[in-house]
């Protein structure tokens, strides 16, 4: 791949260049190849907020700012001085009551990228512009990992419960995480696409743009024409490179933990679940033992509030901490899904250069075999396919010199189209290769950020839970070590 910085040069033939003018760009780029690159890379989460606000806002975590009284501080070791934040919030019904009726959501960005005019910028866009974003930024960005888009929840739209307050915080929730990554992420925060997705108000005409103006094509047309015919999708690479290699293994292990882990929560949400109910089912037995026996009743009483409040408790834990967590765990194996898929690109980028370079050989093969026929000499061993073909021209007559020299001149012109195309496939592995180690990186940052905030999250609301609930029951215990029964 070419020396000169990503900034300046956009991803050539690999992720093609959509960004905006360069003149409009930020001159430092976390993948300057002199500067410092991923070092400067550090992720930090989110100031926390009281706790109904970050039950709304979970997923808004930003880097390299801070937000005080309105104002915000921007660390300039981090990204390079460049960050951005993107909240997705206020979601409201357009058209209620017809058939036309769907949720869009505020679109709020702040960054110091002089891409934007008008900083905060808000626009309000619905699912399917979500949807338009990541699918045209995976055609646009072939070798980034583009974050995955949440699915759409096909069991709500055939209960028409798609526009439940539950299903649309949900939704709003899954939106924040997608629109986070696409924050944090280098390229893809500064590509034209997202530009006018996060500030432009005539957002139909840039679709139209982008629909009308694809990428430009990544491969020859010969390598087209010669990747269905022989370039079998199943095929394995003939000398993997050890890097990817070790890139998927690492991204199994991570599935796999996290899978494990997530089966574990599961398990223990549900058990949490029927503790709650157990406790109300003692509660109310509690009760009825206040009823009977005189004198103390009110301390029973007590105890049995204290009990269903214990449950209450428990699935409020539950709902607040459990479920974002198991969420949010989801979203991370969806996003390693969508990191294997590039590594799995870049093996095919590889074995079109395998294939092509084996076909190439044949060819050349191939034709200096003819030309040492028609030179008098003997030719190599040939396999069984060419010796019978050879046999059939003997008995048809056209194996002569001129026919063998007609073969020659085909070959020759097949030749110099392979070598171009070999030289193409080469560069473009070669390039895919490097991009895909700096999204390893990336992705690698976004991962360990997301799982230090969703543990985060998890263990201050499972350390909140057991707080309160040691509160509660140091009241009542005074109350109940008070109470005299006569033997």
């Amino acid at each position: 791949m070419s020396s000169q910085p990503i900034d300046e040069d956009g991803f050539h033939s690999i992720a093609w260049d959509d960004a905006p003018p360069r003149a409009m760009i930020s001159p430092s780029s976390p993948f300057d190849e002199e500067g410092e690159g991923f070092e400067n890379i550090s992720a930090t989460s989110t100031s926390h907020e009281d706790e109904h606000e970050q039950t709304a806002s979970t997923s808004t975590a930003t880097l390299g700012k801070r937000e005080r009284q309105g104002s915000v501080e921007v660390d300039p070791s981090e990204w390079n001085g460049r960050w951005m934040s993107i909240e997705v919030r206020d979601p409201v019904k357009e058209h209620e009551g017809t058939k036309d009726m769907f949720v869009s959501y505020a679109v709020k960005t702040q960054t110091n990228l002089s891409t934007f005019a008008k900083i905060p910028a808000v626009v309000r866009r619905r699912f399917q512009d979500f949807v338009f974003l990541r699918e045209h930024l995976v055609k646009n960005f072939p070798a980034c990992v583009v974050p995955p888009i949440p699915d759409k929840h096909r069991l709500e739209y055939i209960k028409g419960d798609r526009f439940g307050p539950e299903f649309i915080e949900r939704r709003r929730l899954d939106l924040q995480r997608f629109a986070d990554r696409i924050a944090r992420h280098p390229t893809l925060q500064r590509s034209q696409l997202v530009n006018d997705f996060l500030q432009s108000t005539e957002w139909t005409v840039a679709k139209h743009h982008h629909i009308s103006h694809p990428p430009p094509e990544s491969h020859t047309s010969l390598m087209d024409s010669l990747s269905d015919t022989f370039i079998n999708a199943f095929s394995k690479v003939r000398k993997p490179d050890g890097r990817f290699v070790e890139m998927a293994e690492e991204l199994e292990r991570f599935e796999e933990g996290l899978t494990s882990v997530e089966r574990l929560v599961g398990r223990g949400k549900t058990r949490v679940d029927d503790l709650s109910t157990d406790y109300q089912d003692m509660a109310a037995a509690y009760q009825g033992l206040g009823y009977l026996e005189s004198g103390i009743t009110e301390p029973l009483n007590r105890f049995a509030e204290k009990m269903l409040d214990f449950s209450a408790l428990l699935k409020h834990m539950n709902q607040q901490t459990v479920e974002p967590f198991l969420i949010q765990s989801h979203s991370l194996l969806a996003y390693a899904s969508s990191h294997r898929n590039v590594i799995k690109l870049r093996d095919q980028k590889q074995l079109d250069f395998e294939e092509l370079s084996a076909y190439l050989s044949a060819i050349v093969s191939e034709r200096d075999r003819l030309a040492a026929l028609n030179s008098g000499h003997s030719a190599a061993p040939v396999g069984l396919g060419t010796y019978l073909r050879d046999q059939v021209d003997k008995i048809r007559g056209t194996d002569d010199v001129h026919t063998r020299r007609e073969r020659i001149r085909k070959l020759d012109g097949k030749i110099n189209e392979l070598q171009d195309a070999v030289t193409t496939a080469h560069e473009t592995s070669n390039a895919f290769s490097d991009e895909v180690l700096k999204e390893h990186a990336v992705f690698e940052l976004n991962k360990k950020q997301e799982m230090k905030e969703v543990l985060e999250t998890y263990a201050d609301g499972q350390v909140e839970m057991l707080q309160r609930a040691m509160d509660d029951w140091d009241r009542i215990i005074p109350l109940l070590q008070r109470i005299r029964v006569d033997v």
